[in-house]
C-alpha cells in the first residue's frame, strides 16, 4: 500500500500539471488563430474570454491522453534513473505488479473520459461554436425549405416547403406512404405539421388513397399517424457531425440515415469512436510501463519524445482505418476499434521485453 501511495503521490502532480500546460497551449493556439477576426469584429475582451473558457474542456479532453502518457513515462523513468524501481524489483515486486494500479487507474479513467465528453465537452463546445459565430456573424439558422425527407428505408417520404426550428412546424406538407414492395399505398396532404409528444400533429390532414381506379379522400388513419415519428433534427438545415453531438443524438442520427437508405458507414465508424477513443489512456499507460527505463539519461527529453510519438502513431493508425471503414474496406466497428486492439497487443509485447 505504501508503494501503491508513493507511485500516486509522484504521478498525480506530473499529470495535473502536464493536463493544465497542454490544454493552455490548445487554448492559445485558438486563440491566436482567430485573435484577428476578434480584433476586427470590436469583440470585448469579457466576450473572447467566455468564449476560451467554453473551449476550456474541449482543450482538456484533447490534452488528457498526452498529459497522462507524460506523466507515467516521465515518473517511471525517474524512478529507473534513481535506482529505485531497483530497490523494489529487489524486494520481489515485479514490474507488472508495481505498475498495476497505474492501468486500473488508466481503465477507470477511460470511462470517466468517454461520459466527460458526452456530458460537458459536447454542449460546451457546441456554446463555444454558437458564440463565437455570433459575435463574427456568422450565426447560421436551422430553419429550412424546400425539403424532401426519406423515412423507413424509403417506405415513407416527408415533402415540406419550410421547416421552422423554433416552433419545430412543418408547413406545407406532403407524406407518401409506400407499402413493403415499394408500390403507392396512400398520400397525405396537410396545411401544417407540428411537433409534440414524440409524434408530428397534422392540421387540416387529408389522406388519398386509390382503390379499383379510383382516388379516394378521407381522414388520416391512425396507423399512419403512429409512424409520423421523423425527429425535428432531421429537417434541421444543417448536416450533422458525429463528433459534435452527444452519443444519444448521434444514434438518433446513424439510424435516420439507415431508415432513408442513405450512406452511414463513416457516421457509424464516428459513433464507435466516441466509445473507443477514450482507451486511448489505458493504451499509452500501458505503453508507458513498457517504453520506461530504457534510458537513464536526459529523462524529460525521452519521455516528451516517445510520449508523442506514441500519441502520432495510434492518432495516425486511427486516421487510417477509419478512412478504410469510410470506404467501405472494413467494418465500421473495425475502423474505430482496430488500433485500439492492435496497442493493446504491441503495449503487451514491449511490456514482455521491459526491463524488471
Amino acid at each position: 500500500m505504501k508503494l501503491i501511495e508513493y507511485l500516486f503521490r509522484k504521478l498525480i502532480p506530473l499529470f495535473i500539471g502536464a493536463l493544465v500546460f497542454f490544454a493552455i497551449v490548445l487554448i492559445l493556439v485558438d486563440l491566436m488563430m482567430n485573435l484577428w477576426n476578434f480584433i476586427s469584429n470590436g469583440v470585448s475582451g469579457l466576450k473572447v474570454l467566455r468564449i476560451m473558457l467554453l473551449y476550456l474542456p474541449k482543450c482538456l479532453w484533447y490534452a488528457t491522453p498526452i498529459a497522462i502518457l507524460f506523466a507515467v513515462s516521465y515518473t517511471l523513468s525517474d524512478l529507473y534513473a534513481n535506482n529505485e524501481l531497483i530497490a523494489i524489483f529487489a524486494s520481489g515486486v515485479s514490474l507488472t505488479r508495481f505498475t498495476f494500479p497505474l492501468l486500473v487507474f488508466a481503465f477507470g479513467m477511460s470511462f470517466a473520459l468517454f461520459f466527460f465528453d458526452d456530458k460537458i465537452v459536447v454542449p460546451t463546445y457546441a456554446k463555444k461554436t454558437a458564440e463565437q459565430e455570433a459575435v463574427l456573424n456568422k450565426d447560421k439558422s436551422l430553419n429550412n425549405d424546400k425539403i424532401v425527407i426519406l423515412s423507413e428505408n424509403g417506405k415513407i417520404c416527408y415533402k415540406a416547403e419550410f421547416y421552422d426550428d423554433s416552433t419545430k412546424r412543418l408547413t406545407s406538407v406532403f407524406i407518401i406512404i409506400r407499402n413493403e414492395d415499394k408500390t403507392l399505398s396512400s398520400i397525405i396532404r396537410a396545411d401544417s405539421a407540428a411537433w409534440h409528444d414524440g409524434k408530428w400533429i397534422l392540421t387540416g390532414g387529408i389522406q388519398y388513397t386509390q382503390k379499383d381506379g379510383t382516388i379516394h379522400a378521407g381522414y388520416v388513419t391512425q396507423d399512419n399517424l403512429e409512424r409520423l415519428i421523423e425527429p425535428p433534427e432531421t429537417f434541421q438545415n444543417n448536416v450533422i457531425s458525429v463528433e459534435t453531438v452527444d452519443s444519444a443524438t448521434a444514434k438518433v442520427y446513424i439510424e435516420h440515415l439507415q431508415k432513408a437508405g442513405l450512406p452511414f458507414a463513416e457516421p457509424m465508424s464516428l459513433y464507435y469512436k466516441k466509445f473507443s477513443f477514450p482507451f486511448i489512456l489505458f493504451i499509452v499507460v500501458f505503453l508507458s510501463v513498457g517504453l520506461s527505463g530504457k534510458t537513464r539519461k536526459n529523462v524529460m527529453l525521452m519521455s516528451l519524445a516517445s510520449c508523442i510519438s506514441a500519441a502520432v502513431l495510434f492518432y495516425v493508425t486511427q486516421m487510417i482505418t477509419m478512412l478504410l471503414a469510410k470506404f467501405g474496406a472494413i467494418s465500421p466497428f473495425m475502423g474505430a476499434w482496430f488500433p485500439v486492439f492492435m496497442f493493446v497487443v504491441i503495449a503487451a509485447v514491449v511490456l514482455r521485453y521491459a526491463r524488471t
